[in-house]
Formats: structure tokens, sequence, C-alpha cells
């Protein structure tokens, strides 16, 4: 890797392969797209709206969405602005897209247009285009984000970005470990350098864009200081290539005390690593996912769930909250179901917009905690790059001291594994080869043990399991029958 600002002269080189991955990139003009963004309304603005919403201490709410056709994508969009009242609209990219499989995503729009239905699991924006992607914007009064999943989103961005989006998703590690297989992290790391400097030089022109790296990784028993140390890094590398609004997330665990102490900490975190890095004039966000993992079948207890993350991205003072559905469990969602999270979510928020959670002593030594996970796993992967963190998390997910649990990229070690103390909190019965101070490890040995002697039964990986369905059968922590 070539850490720092990536060189304009090599910025455009690469810039023009890119372009030709696919017809729909040729011509794809950047002065044209500077004019276009100009003239976007700036309450259309992903990024302003971000930074009105922190200033006001107001929660904006964003569902998930996205299908294959473009009347009937702006038909769901408008419905969730207008009968779900979301705040801030997404555009879901398709799977094909996602892994640049532009061919297989044209049969989908062609096989969708036959079925009068959408056979696609979102957009796919790279074919439908330029003007395609200007329509959508045009149709709806919100901000729109592009939400994907891809480890390689050059062309995307190119397209997308020029198209009139404010916000783009992702980052080299968590759209790459949680969702690829066989993609080297150098690789999409350099990829999305590229994706990261296209948004740079945006602002160069005067164009807000904002950036948000994907924080719920796996959404399975992901460990704070895991999502929060990936969040950090990602932060880091698009803040180095002139980002300047960054929004960084947090998925749901499911204890309230430490879903709170890691939006708290997430904060604290991003700002003295951004210092170490001397990086500054940007403007700093936060997301927080409702629950990413199994949902319960029956909507009224997938209505419980969705309120109880609507308050606690409340309380942890979350400036978006990305809201889930209550179909979660069935897979693809109505747009009446996707538009009922939403409402669902807004009605628990408000009825919180004038309360404030005291962050005391026990939320206090959580934050501590975690702060001094992540302190660390970056003092190693600063060792490792020599200083360089970019060129550390490589080498550290590599030698398994970055190491995000159930997920299946190859370059990923997939030794660390957590499970749910007694009260629900997520700790590490397996280390792997992270590296964590002796005091900490005792920690969450000991916690772990307390939940096995109330249980019965002696800590185990049967405990990963049951607290992997625990939700939606009903519980948070997976006990015994």
């Amino acid at each position: 890797m070539n850490p720092g600002k990536m060189e304009l002269n090599a910025f455009l080189k690469e810039r023009e392969a890119v372009l030709k991955t696919w017809p729909t990139g040729e011509g794809v003009s950047l002065q044209e797209a500077v004019d276009y963004q100009s003239q976007i309304p700036k309450e259309k603005n992903f990024a302003l709206a971000m930074e009105r919403a922190h200033e006001e201490g107001r929660t904006l709410l964003q569902p998930r969405a996205g299908v294959a056709l473009v009347d009937e994508h702006i038909k769901l969009l408008t419905w969730l602005e207008n009968e779900g009242a979301a705040d801030l609209l997404p555009t879901t990219i398709d799977a094909y897209t996602r892994q640049n499989r532009y061919e297989e995503a044209q049969n989908g729009i062609n096989r969708s247009i036959h079925a009068h239905t959408s056979l696609l699991n979102g957009f796919p924006a790279v074919n439908h285009g330029l003007h395609a992607c200007r329509q959508v914007v045009e149709a709806v009064k919100s901000p729109i984000q592009v939400r994907h999943g891809t480890p390689d989103a050059r062309l995307l961005a190119e397209i997308t970005l020029a198209g009139g989006f404010t916000s783009y998703e992702g980052g080299g590690i968590s759209y790459n470990i949680p969702y690829a297989k066989k993609v080297p992290l150098e690789t999409s790391m350099a990829h999305w350098r590229y994706v990261d400097r296209l948004v740079g030089w945006y602002e160069e022109q005067g164009i807000h864009i904002n950036r948000e790296p994907f924080g719920p990784l796996t959404g399975t028993l992901v460990p704070p200081f895991v999502a929060l140390t990936v969040a950090v890094i990602e932060g880091i590398a698009a803040l180095r290539q002139g980002v300047k609004s960054i929004t960084l997330g947090y998925g749901q665990g499911g204890n309230l005390v430490q879903d709170v102490a890691a939006m708290y900490a997430l904060r604290e975190l991003a700002a003295e690593y951004f210092q170490r890095e001397n990086l500054g004039d940007y403007s700093l966000t936060t997301v927080f996912h409702q629950w990413m993992g199994g949902f319960p079948e029956d909507e009224a207890k997938a209505f419980a769930v969705i309120t109880w993350g609507a308050t606690v991205g409340r309380f942890a003072r979350a400036d978006k909250i990305i809201v889930k559905t209550p179909h979660e469990a069935m897979g693809i969602p109505t747009k009446e179901a996707n538009a009922a999270g939403l409402l669902a979510s807004r009605q628990a928020i408000n009825m919180l917009t004038d309360q404030i959670l005291p962050v005391g002593p026990t939320f206090r030594k959580e934050i501590d905690l975690i702060k001094a996970e992540v302190s660390c796993i970056m003092d190693s992967i600063y060792e490792l790059g020599l200083g360089d963190v970019e060129e550390g998390v490589v080498a550290a997910v590599a030698s398994g001291i970055l190491d995000v649990p159930f997920a299946p990229a190859s370059c990923n070690h997939g030794k660390l594994l957590p499970m749910r103390d007694d009260q629900g909190f997520i700790r590490v019965y397996n280390w792997g080869k992270v590296p964590m101070s002796e005091e900490i490890k005792a920690f969450h040995l000991e916690r772990l043990r307390q939940r096995a002697q109330s249980e019965g039964r002696s800590v185990s990986f049967q405990m990963v399991t049951d607290d992997i369905y625990a939700i939606s059968k009903g519980k948070l922590v997976g006990r015994p029958r």
C-alpha cells in the first residue's frame, strides 16, 4: 500500500480504467458532475442534514430499501418518505452489483421487467447509469445515501456521486471482511482509498459529500472493541484522502449499558486518534444500527426489538439510527412494513426527546474498558505498520491481531469467540491472537464464569450458539432450557 493522500495524477490515471469497467461509466465527467451537484438544494445534502441534526441534538431515521427498476424504486422511496416519515433515504444496491457482476445484474433487470416485480435484492445503479440515478435523486425531497457491501466500489461511487447522491457508505475493511471471501484486504483498502480520494476531490470543488464506514460488521455478537477499532481506522483512511463529513457507526449489541458506552467510547476514540493523526477540519457524526441479528417471526415481538433499538440509539445520542422492519425474519420487507418500522421508531424517539440517560460510574467503567481494549489493538497495529495505521491493519488482520467473529473472509482468522455474560454484555471466551492485557482477559473470563455458575453449566461453545439465536426466541441471553 501507499498510505497518505493519493496523488491527483495517480487517481486520474486509475479513473480511466475504472470508467471502462462497464459501458455506463464511460463519459462520466467530473466537471459536469460538480455542476450537477452544485445545483442540488441544501436541504437534500446528506452531510448538511447530519451536521444540523448533531448541532440540534436530533436523531434522524433512515431505512434500508432498494428494488430493481427505476420507477419502482422511486415509488418505494417516495412511500418511505411520505408514509414512513423517513428523514434520510437509502438506495440499497443489489448483490450482483456488490460483486461487480454487472452482466448478471442486467439479466436481473430484464427478468424484473418481464415479471413486473423486482427479482433483485436492491437497485443496480451501475447498470441503470447516471441519468437514472438523477431521476431517483430528483424524485424525492430528502437526502439519499448509497448503501451496499462492495469490496470494489469505485465505479459505483463514480456513477452515483455524479448522479447526485450525497452520501456513500462502506470501507475497505468493513465492506470486505463481513461480505467477501477471497478479496485480499490490501486490494479492498486500495479500492476504497480511491473512493475516499474521489469524495475528497468533490470537497476540493466545494461539494460536500458524507462518508459512512459500515459499523456493525457481521452483526453477530461483535464485541464493541472490534467494531470501534475498524471504525476509527476507516475514519482515518477517509480523512486522509480529503473527506470532511464522516459518520462512524456501531451495531446494537443488546445490553443497554454496553451499547450506550460503546457509542460514547466511539466519539471519544475518534477524536483522540484523529488528533493523533493530525487530522482536522472535519465534521464527526454517529449512526446506531438497530439489531442486526436474528429477528422473531412474530410481528409484535419484532416491533419490540425495533423500538428497543430506537430507545437505545436515542439514549446513546446517535445522530442517526438505521431502522429495521417487522419482516426481518421473513426476507425482503414490503414498503408498508418498512414504513411501520420507521413510525414505531419515531414514536419511541419522540417520547424520549426531553429525557436524558444519566451516564454515571457504571457506564463510565464500561466506556473505559472498551477504550482500553481498542488501545491494546491499535498499539499493535501502529507497531506492525511502523507508525502507519493503514499499513498496520493489513498485517494485523493477516496475523489475527484484528479478528472479526463469524466473518467469511479468508484473510480473517475467525478465532475470536464472543459470548454474553450473565447480564447480556458481549464478552470474549477465546481471544485467538488478539493482543489484550491480562487484566482485561481475566475480567472477561470472570464475567463468563459467573454466568456459567448461574446456569449450572461450564463455559462452553454451546453458550455462543444459544446466544446467537436468543433474541429470535424472545431473550437476550441464551439460557439453557
